[in-house]
């Protein structure tokens, strides 16, 4: 396991390095001058002259990327005009925010999708079985945002229930939390539906059953423990939708996590600061799959001898 981990941990940098060199190369190519638009629109010919001297603008580009990525290793992203200076502290303290809402939606999302679709399975053709499919169409069907916007308006507005915007306590976490969760739960019970009638009509659950195991044993002991490795896979796939849904979530919702921050950073063309949080996204990325294949390991005892 030790090696496994190492040689997937030994990836991340060659990826996070890729993913660097692309948005430098993006952010290079953008029209207009970067030291013009970091000096501010009342500065002189020569107040951009020496800002452009400041941040190394001045040099080839071949020696600007050599001194960005160095800068990266020791954790200087570079000057970012909305904090006037490196943004990563700024980043870093919004990040717990972010993971909070992602954790309580994957949270949301286990709780309610895994239990949905194996009802619906289990009771397939019949009423609970067509009401979970019709509440997975509609889930799908409606984007995130509007979503959140009606809860907005019935559980805060109508009911007076729950905070509409702000992070004042675990209160103001519910609707955010509905609302960027509700997609994946109708992707993780539509497919987990798929995959128990699948394994419910393979001989192991025959033997099971013929033996005289009920429906509801055979489901428990044998199916979901083979359901648990697909259902593993969508979660870890879809945890990265939930970081880059978040993004509008957290400006919907004022929620002052790092999707807000990223909002503003591309109004006010902020691209050391789209940088910083751009690998942030990244590297959480990385390491949740590097957490799913873990999962897998257990789940799945074969896989460690493979």
């Amino acid at each position: 396991m030790i090696g496994f981990l190492a040689k997937r941990f030994a990836t991340i940098p060659l990826v996070v390095l890729g993913v660097v060199t692309i948005l430098f190369i993006i952010f290079k190519s953008v029209p207009g001058d970067e030291a013009a638009f970091v000096a501010g629109a009342t500065a002189t010919q020569a107040e951009i002259e020496a800002v452009r001297v400041q941040l190394g603008l001045d040099r080839p580009l071949l020696e600007q990327y050599a001194k960005h990525v160095s800068g990266l290793v020791v954790g200087d992203f570079g000057y970012s005009t909305t904090f006037r200076g490196n943004p990563l502290p700024h980043v870093l303290n919004r990040l717990p925010a972010t993971l909070a809402l992602a954790s309580a939606a994957i949270l949301l999302t286990i709780v309610v999708g895994i239990p949905a679709g194996v009802v619906a399975a289990a009771y397939r053709n019949r009423l609970p079985d067509y009401l979970i499919s019709l509440s997975v169409v509609g889930l799908l069907a409606i984007p995130n945002f509007w979503l959140g916007m009606i809860l907005i308006a019935w559980l805060s507005v109508g009911l007076g229930l729950l905070p509409s915007f702000g992070a004042s306590g675990p209160a103001s976490l519910v609707i955010p939390t509905i609302a960027l969760a509700a997609r994946l739960i109708a992707l993780l019970a539509r497919m987990t539906r798929g995959v128990v009638i699948e394994e419910l009509r393979k001989d192991y659950v025959r033997t099971a059953r013929a033996k005289g195991l009920s429906k509801r044993l055979a489901l428990r002991r044998h199916v979901l423990r083979n359901v648990m490795i697909p259902t593993v896979t969508v979660i870890g796939l879809q945890a990265g939708y939930l970081l880059g849904g978040s993004v509008v979530i957290e400006r919907l919702f004022a929620w002052p996590g790092i999707g807000d921050l990223l909002l503003t950073a591309v109004s006010v063309r902020d691209y050391t600061l789209v940088q910083a949080i751009v690998l942030i996204f990244v590297v959480s990325f990385l390491v949740i799959n590097i957490a799913v294949e873990v999962i897998y390991r257990f789940v799945n005892p074969r896989l460690r001898y493979a």
